[in-house]
């Protein structure tokens, strides 16, 4: 049995409120739905999203990586054996992240299908719900307070709110999400890059001096800036979580080595795909670094992948899956739903989507 066939899906979908961060301001989900097809018509499916600001892919760029190079190599090959596969995949390019992310998912996917199992079962799992936070979009004081109030009312229980567009106003925004919420929710804070390092500890001192009980903060200084990120971790009691800041095993090693950060985030179009992303856990786990795993603006498709590799492998913390969750309709049929403050596994075997909403996404052979 060989995979006959590699479809590439151009996917943009509305999001039900916008979605503000120090880096940029979306109310669409852009990506790139990557489709593997055997002989036998299974499908397994990957995804490709286009973050600019992030990982600098584009759709355009992701799907030329697909079908000039990858899908040549996977064409007329044995999906079955796995790690070969992907094995090929991380060799074959330099960067391009998130195409190689996507065919090794779609790979993944293929796999569990042809084995008639769920995804999180073919990573080693069984776990069906997956807790995830939810995001505060970056904005002012009062209307944080109003949708923090409002997601606590619909059971999340951990709040990531989005800072670092203005320093000197994130102690207050941070205030008053507390006090909207009272002690029993917990609240994450991600900078995406925003602040200085000396605004940094100055903003997470005032925090902590204030008694603001947050739970972490991610990646408060530019993602090049390893010195400052030290610099800050040395001089805050919070954890630090690096996002932006590491993207494979030899960002990892580079912060580890520096102790410039206290924990990670793992997510799939950052690193590559599914194996890499379990290497990583494994390697931030050995030293004792905190993890969790996250998602860029994603279909169910990636984000459905990352809390498979969450319910198979585990994190320290509560993950940040909730990226779907924005969504104002779904592009796929099948695969996760949300319950609260939860990510619903599907029974069904993979990913469980069973085909792409061909009314707002264009194939491409």
């Amino acid at each position: 049995m060989t995979i006959a066939a590699v479809r590439t899906h151009r996917l943009s979908a509305p999001l039900h409120t916008p979605f503000v961060t120090a880096l940029r301001r979306t109310t669409t989900v852009d990506t790139l739905v990557v489709e593997l097809v055997d002989r036998d018509g299974r499908s397994g499916f990957g995804e490709a999203p286009q973050v600019w600001q992030v990982t600098g892919s584009s759709i355009a760029g992701a799907e030329s990586c697909v079908r000039e190079l990858l899908a040549p190599l996977m064409i007329g090959r044995d999906p079955d054996d796995l790690q070969a596969r992907c094995a090929e995949v991380r060799r074959a390019v330099v960067g391009n992240e998130s195409a190689r992310a996507a065919v090794d998912v779609a790979l993944h996917d293929l796999a569990a299908r042809r084995l008639g199992v769920p995804l999180a079962r073919l990573l080693g799992g069984t776990a069906r719900h997956v807790p995830t936070d939810v995001t505060l979009a970056a904005g002012e004081a009062v209307d944080l307070a109003a949708s923090a109030r409002r997601r606590a009312d619909e059971g999340f229980t951990v709040l990531k709110l989005k800072v670092g567009t203005d320093a000197r106003g994130d102690l207050d925004r941070v205030r008053a999400v507390r006090a909207a919420v009272g002690p029993g929710v917990r609240i994450r804070l991600d900078a995406n890059q925003g602040w200085t390092p000396r605004e940094a500890v100055r903003v997470i001192r005032g925090i902590e001096d204030a008694g603001l009980d947050v739970e972490l903060v991610e990646q408060p200084v530019h993602r090049r800036d390893l010195d400052g990120l030290a610099w800050v971790s040395d001089r805050v009691d919070l954890p630090v979580l690096a996002d932006e800041s590491v993207f494979d095993l030899r960002d990892l090693v580079e912060v580890i080595r520096r102790r410039a950060a206290d924990m990670v985030n793992v997510k799939l179009a950052k690193c590559g795909g599914l194996q890499t992303a379990r290497t990583l856990l494994d390697l931030a786990a050995a030293h004792d670094m905190g993890t969790i795993v996250g998602s860029m603006m994603e279909s169910p498709v990636g984000v459905g992948a990352a809390a498979s590799l969450v319910a198979a492998c585990g994190t320290s913390t509560i993950s940040d899956l909730d990226a779907a969750w924005w969504l104002a309709w779904s592009p796929v049929a099948g695969g996760i739903r949300y319950d609260g403050p939860h990510v619903v596994l599907p029974d069904a075997p993979g990913l469980g989507v069973t085909h792409v909403n061909e009314a707002n996404i264009q194939p491409t052979a």
